[in-house]
């Protein structure tokens, strides 16, 4: 495999089409996301995404087999307005190169169905005191100001939107695409599903869709408890150092 492809093995008619990306990241938020519209919309899966950017290893199945890292596209036909086309996968390109070439083929392929906007989906790192907020970026002011309407935040001035979120939607312009960015605040050292649902809240309500995401609430709750036994543990060796550099201060001696 020399260069990045795609392989479909179901054709589509798709409907004024959206695109909806969301790739693992800060938090995982974007992968969640799509796992989750994924699963909800019950999305029929429709072709594959190859490429020798991704890391160089396979996974393994339950049944010994083996498989090389890929991303993959799924479709549901929106009964109530434009169909969805979903984008997401096992990781993201490890080299910059590869980071263009697959956002590339991305819009190659969005080009192809009659995709005129696309939602890229990633996680914003900042320690959230209340709900999670959704940062906004556009190249288009016009789908900029939905999202705002929807929920979001505009994103703060000169900040970077690293990886195939952020170059979609600088090259989707080349192609008349309108694009834009969702990125939901989180720590970003663990899975992040609450921040993953307040995109999906501002998702949404931009593109005017159905979507239940009561079932969202178990990963929040567990993941809650996680960052709670984390804090504990932190606060726990804390004191333990705390307590240990004050015996050692007993056991010093000063000549004079």
């Amino acid at each position: 495999m020399k260069e990045t492809y795609i392989k479909e093995f179901s054709q589509i008619q798709p409907n004024n089409p959206v695109l909806i990306e969301g790739l693992p990241g800060l938090g995982l938020v974007g992968k969640i996301a799509l796992r989750y519209l994924i699963k909800q919309l019950k999305a029929k899966k429709i072709a594959y995404l190859y490429s020798p950017h991704f890391p160089y290893f396979v996974l393994v199945s339950k049944k010994g087999s083996v498989r090389l890292l890929r991303g993959s596209f799924y479709y549901y036909q929106n009964p109530n307005g434009n169909d969805i086309i979903l984008f997401t996968g096992d990781s993201q390109s490890q080299t910059i190169e590869g980071q263009y070439e697959i956002a590339d083929r991305m819009l190659d392929f969005s080009e192809k169905y009659g995709v005129k906007v696309i939602a890229t989906i990633g996680g914003y790192r900042i320690e959230p005191q209340e709900k999670p907020r959704v940062y906004i970026a556009a190249n288009d002011q016009t789908i900029l100001h939905r999202a705002i309407d929807g929920g979001a935040t505009l994103s703060t001035a000169g900040s970077p939107i690293v990886g195939t979120a952020g170059l979609i939607l600088g090259l989707a312009k080349f192609k008349k695409i309108e694009a834009i960015c969702l990125l939901g605040e989180t720590r970003g050292y663990l899975p992040d599903p609450l921040a993953a649902k307040s995109v999906l809240e501002v998702l949404k309500s931009t593109f005017n869709f159905d979507l239940d995401l009561k079932d969202l609430d178990d990963e929040i709750a567990k993941a809650e408890t996680m960052v709670t036994k984390l804090q504990q543990i932190e606060i726990k060796r804390a004191l333990e150092a705390e307590e240990n550099r004050k015996q050692e201060d007993k056991k010093t001696t000063y000549i004079s």
